[in-house]
């Protein structure tokens, strides 16, 4: 943790703690019930049909749930500054702390797979900042980069 860091710390809990300490584990993706929030410092990818408005629209997955899970699961834990929240992998839902690199403020991605039908799935995924009020875009293109890694973690794959 930088000194920025540690002094910020002192007014922005979260920002003054390492990994994922002192962040609350939030309730896992639930599109059924999703409210965006009023300010504009999230993103959320869904399927089309979810219900919800989204800024990106996943597409379906020509894979099983459980592979596109796997996929997710170990694009997550490989980025840099990712913490594990929580995950529960039979549900197939997780959590992640993202920290920038010179203040450490907090992002907090979820992730949800669904099955849809025995070959095909759908993914979620809902980045959204701790703290302030915009983000400059930064949640948006964290999915965005996020999805295309999923993408070529299931073409390498093939």
């Amino acid at each position: 943790m930088t000194p920025l860091a540690w002094l910020l710390g002192l007014f922005l809990p979260a920002c003054g703690t390492a990994g994922a300490a002192g962040i609350p584990v939030p309730p896992p993706l639930d599109l059924a019930h999703f409210e965006r929030p009023a300010t504009p410092n999230a993103a959320l990818a869904a399927p089309e049909g979810a219900g919800v408005r989204s800024d990106i629209v996943t597409p379906v997955f020509h894979v099983a749930a459980p592979r596109l899970w796997a996929a997710v699961e170990g694009i997550a834990d490989g980025q840099p500054r990712t913490f594990r929240l929580a995950v529960d992998r039979a549900g197939m839902t997780g959590s992640w702390v993202v920290r920038s690199a010179v203040w450490n403020f907090p992002d907090v991605i979820a992730a949800r797979v669904a099955p849809r039908g025995s070959d095909d799935s759908t993914l979620a995924l809902y980045s959204h900042s701790l703290y302030g009020r915009s983000d400059l875009g930064v949640n948006r293109r964290r999915l965005e980069a996020w999805l295309a890694a999923v993408d070529a973690s299931l073409s390498s794959e093939r």
